[in-house]
């Protein structure tokens, strides 16, 4: 997904952090479709039959995520986002509700958390070496940080709905959209509104690290969602979640980083300081009604680092799990929200 989308694809396909349980050997009553999109994957298993079956589902599907695509991949220089980030922002861009969902997203979570979400942070990112531009063959210098993080701001940003669109504009030309962080959450929403319509209610989505499902798997069982270990480890589980009827997403820092004069770069830039973060919070994983809302969280709450993210969780009443690594290995911990949703640990 544009900018978003393969940025964040990056990071699932190196390590994907939310695995399908019993995914790979699905029951015969099942249907599964998956795919390439954002830069990532995606995959939906129903236990409920599709109009026109698996070839329609495929179809219904590519289609949609073909759409958002052309709305937010700033990989397509034809896109929506695209226009809006290489033009001056006067007059605003006419852009559909559906994207202006995801940006007001963006706009609400980066005002929750006091800017550690922030959707304009793509001149930043860029600058290290994690978005379109080419891995930086030196550590950027403190002037570099400080021009690019004159370009950075979602207060800069504004959303005027107009009739059945929205207008998107800018304060200063420079500003860069970037949607990556959420990218994956909306379509797995969206993908969730096309089953509903449908009159399927039982489903299994995951675009790359955010999934949603509802009722059960073929055998009448609630769909299960495995968090995997931050580690090299084949297959290794931290814990098993049971979302019934949330969305879980999951982000995470320790795959995709680079080093550099022997000193490694996480992908995870803080807005606050223009810098990688350097923290030992390595996965966040959040649970909310919609894909949408936990995607932009576990984003923010990676920034934060262990501490100030539990802290925030708490304040807001959040399902949250963390995995911090120690010198002693991972630790993992939850909020009280969490712990409804935990499977009981097998012996």
């Amino acid at each position: 997904m544009n900018t978003p989308a393969i940025r964040r694809a990056r990071r699932a396909l190196l390590l994907p952090l939310i695995v399908l349980l019993g995914a790979c050997q699905p029951a015969p009553t099942q249907t599964r479709i998956q795919g390439k999109t954002m830069g990532t994957y995606y995959a939906v298993t129903l236990s409920d039959p599709f109009p026109g079956g698996k070839p329609a589902l495929q179809q219904e599907v590519d289609a949609l995520l073909a759409r958002m695509n052309h709305e937010i991949s700033t990989y397509d220089p034809d896109s929506l986002i695209s226009r809006f980030n290489q033009g001056s922002g006067q007059p605003p861009l006419a852009i559909p509700a559906t994207m202006a969902r995801i940006v007001q997203q963006g706009i609400d979570a980066g005002h929750l958390t006091k800017g550690k979400l922030d959707v304009t942070v793509g001149p930043l990112v860029n600058l290290w070496g994690f978005g379109p531009d080419k891995r930086p063959v030196k550590r950027p210098s403190a002037d570099q940080i400080a021009s690019a993080r004159q370009k950075v701001g979602i207060d800069r940003l504004t959303l005027t709905p107009e009739g059945d669109h929205f207008l998107l504009g800018k304060a200063i030309p420079a500003l860069y959209l970037d949607l990556s962080t959420l990218g994956e959450g909306a379509a797995s929403d969206e993908i969730a509104g096309v089953l509903e319509q449908k009159g399927v209610h039982n489903y299994l989505i995951e675009v790359a690290g955010a999934v949603r499902s509802k009722g059960h798997n073929a055998k009448g069982n609630p769909w299960r969602v495995a968090i995997v270990e931050p580690s090299d480890r084949p297959g290794a589980i931290e814990d098993v979640v049971t979302p019934n009827g949330m969305a879980v997403s999951t982000a995470g820092s320790y795959r995709n980083y680079y080093e550099l004069d022997g000193k490694r770069y996480s992908h995870i830039i803080d807005p606050a300081t223009g810098q990688p973060v350097t923290h030992r919070l390595v996965s966040a994983s959040v649970i909310t009604p919609t894909a949408l809302e936990a995607d932009a969280l576990d984003t923010a709450l990676m920034v934060m680092g262990p501490e100030r993210a539990m802290a925030f969780a708490r304040e807001h009443r959040l399902a949250v799990y963390l995995i911090e690594k120690t010198d002693q290995g991972f630790v993992a911990s939850h909020t009280p929200e969490f712990a409804p949703y935990l499977a009981p640990r097998q012996p």
